[in-house]
């Protein structure tokens, strides 16, 4: 059996209204369940997970990552993935490993800003396109 580790999931803006909003896009899974699977999944791992529509929210769950016995974050920044610099210099400040993952593919998006990350070099990988099996993917990156 694979040791435990304590991975925490964490979600950008927009991420608790998949369904609600453009399903064609992220799929037909709420948050919950996409966690949910994690979770059965992964019974081995302690999974923690958060929700925040506001960037700074999520650079203090970063750098508390840091300090708290996270060993590994599969990041989803929503939108603020392709705008955050903040996001990017928090990532890089934490020696906590960060895949980064994205339901829809980016690249096969029809507004090109989606198709840079800037938040992704800061991140040990991406992950992007292959709906709620990213999260999966992220936390086999990380165990």
């Amino acid at each position: 059996a694979r040791p435990t580790i304590n991975i925490l999931l964490l979600y950008g803006p927009k991420l608790f209204r998949l369904v609600a909003g453009e399903p064609d896009i992220y799929g037909p899974l709420t948050l919950e369940q996409i966690v949910a699977a994690v979770v059965a999944r992964f019974p081995q791992h302690r999974i923690t997970h958060l929700q925040s529509n506001h960037e700074g929210v999520l650079i203090d769950r970063l750098h508390a990552a840091a300090a708290d016995g996270t060993e590994g974050i599969v990041f989803n920044p929503g939108a603020l993935s392709h705008s955050s610099y903040a996001l990017a210099d928090a990532i890089r400040s934490i020696p906590v490993p960060v895949v980064e993952v994205h339901l829809s593919n980016l690249y096969a998006r029809a507004e090109a800003w989606r198709h840079r990350s800037v938040t992704a070099a800061a991140c040990r990988g991406v992950i992007s396109g292959l709906g709620a099996e990213s999260y999966i993917l992220g936390v086999q990156a990380l165990g």
